[in-house]
This record gives C-alpha cells, sequence and structure tokens, in this order.
C-alpha cells in the first residue's frame, strides 16, 4: 500500500453485507506448564498453536492474514482462508508463532502498540509480565511478510476515551507504524474488544479498511469483525464446535439484517 495515502485500499472491505469470515483470536505463543502462570488465558505453547494450525490443513482451511482474507473474499474467492491474529504484539511472536506459521504455509495479523514498544503488558494487573516487540521487531515482522495492524497506542479502553484521546489512538497510532514500516496498517483492533457506535464511526473516519473486536453483535460489519478466542485447551473437538458456532452465529445475524 503506498505510504502516502490515508485510506487503506478499497478491496479489504467487501463491497456489500456479507456473512463475517471466521477470524481466530490469538495473543501469546511461550511455553508454560501451570495454568496459574497464564491468569487471563492469553498464551498458546508453540506445540498447541502447531496443532491448532495442523487440525485448519486437515479440514481444508489455511490461516492468512485478515487483509489478505478480506481482499479475497472481495474479489470473489476466500473459500478455505481463515483469518489469524494476533493481539498486542508480544516478543514471542516473533521466536515462537512466525517459525510456525512459515512452516505451515500461514500469514497472520500483529496488532501492535507503537506506544509501549520495547516494554511489557502493564495492562494486566496479574500478569505474567510479558515482553512486546521494538521498532526493530515489528520491522522484523513486516518484512517476514505479516501483517502489521495497530492496537492503538497504550491499549486503552477506547469507550471510555474523550474525542482527543480516542484520535490519537486511532491516527496517531496509525502515523507511528507507517513511520515504522513504511505503510500504512490496513486494519484496527480494539483494545479489550471494547467498542459502541462512536468508537466504530471514528476508526472508519481515521482510515482503516477493517477493524476486529470479539464480539460486536448489532455493530458487526467490515470495522467490528467478530473472532473466535483461541485458547491452550482447544483441540480438534473444540474447535470444531467453535467453528460451527461462528457459522451459526453468521446465519442469525444475516436473518436479522
Amino acid at each position: 500500500m503506498p505510504a502516502d495515502t490515508d485510506t487503506a485500499p478499497a478491496a479489504v472491505a467487501p463491497a456489500r453485507r456479507t456473512a463475517s469470515p471466521w477470524v481466530l483470536m490469538y495473543h501469546s505463543v511461550a511455553e508454560f506448564t501451570d495454568p496459574a502462570e497464564d491468569p487471563y488465558g492469553i498464551t498458546v505453547t508453540p506445540h498447541a498453536l502447531e496443532a491448532q494450525l495442523l487440525w485448519l490443513r486437515s479440514r481444508g482451511l489455511r490461516g492468512v492474514s485478515v487483509g489478505e482474507l478480506l481482499r479475497a473474499r472481495a474479489a470473489g474467492g476466500g473459500t478455505g482462508l481463515v483469518g489469524l491474529t494476533f493481539d498486542d504484539g508480544y516478543t514471542d511472536f516473533l521466536t515462537h508463532a512466525l517459525p510456525l506459521l512459515r512452516r505451515h504455509g500461514c500469514t497472520a495479523t500483529l496488532f501492535v502498540l507503537p506506544g509501549r514498544l520495547g516494554v511489557d503488558n502493564v495492562w494486566d494487573p496479574l500478569g505474567p509480565r510479558k515482553s512486546l516487540l521494538t521498532a526493530e521487531g515489528i520491522r522484523e515482522v513486516a518484512a517476514a511478510g505479516q501483517e502489521i495492524g495497530s492496537h492503538g497506542l497504550l491499549h486503552q479502553d477506547l469507550t471510555a476515551a474523550p474525542d482527543g484521546v480516542l484520535l490519537q489512538e486511532l491516527r496517531g497510532s496509525r502515523d507511528l507504524l507507517r513511520e515504522l514500516t513504511g505503510a500504512l496498517p490496513e486494519g484496527f483492533c480494539y483494545p479489550y474488544g471494547h467498542l459502541d457506535a462512536r468508537v466504530v464511526d471514528a476508526t472508519r473516519a481515521a482510515g482503516y479498511g477493517y477493524a476486529c473486536a470479539i464480539d460486536p453483535g448489532r455493530l458487526a460489519g467490515p470495522h467490528a469483525l467478530p473472532r473466535t478466542h483461541v485458547s491452550q485447551a482447544d483441540g480438534g473437538p473444540r474447535l470444531r464446535v467453535k467453528h460451527l458456532r461462528h457459522r451459526v452465529r453468521e446465519l442469525r445475524r444475516a436473518v436479522y439484517r
């Protein structure tokens, strides 16, 4: 995408309202043995991630970045593609997730916080402390062919942010990522999954082509894409159930639109 434009490619967002694609939500990929080490359920081990990627392949599915997925759908394709997202921009994406994505022919979207480069996840009071990528690390991820999206500047609840702060979290983070990578990010991810109509409208106005939420309800659309949380416990049977739930949810949305 050209670095001198403030709008994302028109092809990113579907031209008409369609069922939302299946997008999986990850955070950290690291070794751990005790569930108490992961109080927020944000960590999967490399072994679990690889098993989940293999399960997708066994079902004829391949994980790709959200930008790639939406462009394929806008062009009339996308069958067999599943969105892979990793929130927060942990250093372990580079060390643990990226090698597995490459091994299995996948790409992903990494949502980063350019206002918290090289520090840790201070917004998780119970820990554990996890380091965040530096500017160099983000550039390395982008150079490896992964999509970089914005998670805002500081991981704030945007629904509680004054208009000026909201604008800085959206536009400010987008501009910083352009400086870091040479390209404006197409995608945004709402911290904590919190959003409302004001925040969605501001995200669209800030120039993002799409945005990811968790369960946006009636706000669902290109700028409030629902996602499925994936945990350490999600083997094949649980992933199958989650996929089915996604399909049922989208059928219900289609009925009430």
